[in-house]
């Protein structure tokens, strides 16, 4: 497997916001009870016209453009979302025509909020066979189209955002991917899911009536999960490839709850400075939070050029995954 990189970073999150603040005039919560309990303040919201596509698209022309390369050089697209444009066509059809990507191919991949994890295994390995040159990773979700706004045990959570990664050969020596672990415990499949608009139970008026379209979380059991398995699965990652939490400059995780990250911090025994969050002002934005993290990392400095960096999330299914890349821009 030759040498691959993440050679760009593009992300785009809608404008508008939506504080805790507002929250408190929708359902009966407070912005401190929120941020206790979520370390959220904030979210950004799509604006009715604008779907996953159009932030996914808005995201990869920021990676092309940091790249210095057009669409047109684009071998793959992976969409990684769990709000897709449409049942079908894939979103990745959609962005590869909208995004001029004329000789790419692609496919959208559904893992909820591992998704983007999967999705960089996935490009480096068709990168690392030699049969691609350029693959465009895209995580971008409108969490906000599946959110009951009346729960409020889901809706202080969830909000919208796109980013890309543009993964590529690299230099001997250049540093890249070094590993992966991925896992999936179907067991929990029914502590977060959409229960309706499947095959399972498709579409009536009692299921829009009973308001099974949107989210449904059994919250702790979540956490719990989340804790124990992302700690755990950076934890074999490290072990694999014969490193130690000491040795990773940053870790980036899923920002679903900011408890959730610094406990999967302590069980790995690495300093909460070595870990980026940034959920206060994004809340969680499914397949974006990782990428929206990663440019926020290189634009304040965090993450540099030889950096071992650790990303790793935990989501609905239950999926489990983390990869291990050596910085290379």
């Amino acid at each position: 497997m030759r040498n691959v990189k993440i050679s760009a970073v593009g992300s785009w999150v809608p404008p508008r916001i939506l504080s805790n603040a507002d929250l408190e005039k929708l359902v009966d919560t407070t912005s401190d009870w929120i941020l206790e309990r979520t370390g959220i303040e904030e979210r950004h919201i799509a604006d009715a016209d604008v779907a996953t596509s159009d932030m996914a698209i808005e995201a990869a022309k920021r990676a092309l453009a940091e790249r210095g390369t057009t669409a047109e050089d684009v071998d793959a697209i992976i969409v990684c979302t769990v709000t897709p444009d449409h049942m079908f066509p894939s979103t990745a059809c959609i962005v590869q025509h909208k995004l001029g990507a004329k000789h790419a191919w692609g496919f959208d991949l559904i893992a909820a909020c591992s998704s983007f994890v999967y999705g960089l295994t996935t490009a480096a390995h068709l990168v690392g066979a030699g049969t691609h040159q350029k693959v465009l990773v895209i995580g971008a979700d409108t969490m906000s189209r599946i959110i009951d706004y009346t729960d409020r045990a889901t809706c202080v959570l969830f909000g919208d955002g796109a980013g890309a990664f543009l993964i590529e050969p690299g230099a001997d020596g250049e540093g890249g991917f070094i590993g992966f672990k991925n896992e999936v415990d179907g067991s929990g499949g029914d502590m977060l899911k959409m229960p309706a608009g499947g095959s399972r139970m498709p579409p009536t008026h009692e299921t829009v009536d009973q308001r099974l379209h949107f989210v449904h979380q059994e919250g702790q059991a979540v956490f719990k999960f989340a804790v124990k398995k992302m700690g755990d699965i950076s934890a074999q990652l490290l072990e694999m490839h014969g490193l130690k939490a000491s040795d990773v400059k940053l870790m980036i995780p899923h920002q679903a709850n900011r408890r959730i990250i610094l406990a999967c911090a302590d069980r790995l025994g690495m300093p909460h400075e070595n870990v980026l969050i940034n959920i206060e002002r994004y809340g969680n934005t499914t397949s974006g939070t990782i990428p929206i993290a990663t440019r926020e990392a290189m634009d304040t400095g965090r993450l540099e050029k030889g950096d071992l960096v650790l990303f790793a999330a935990v989501g609905a299914g239950f999926t489990v995954g983390a990869n291990l890349w050596r910085w290379a821009i």
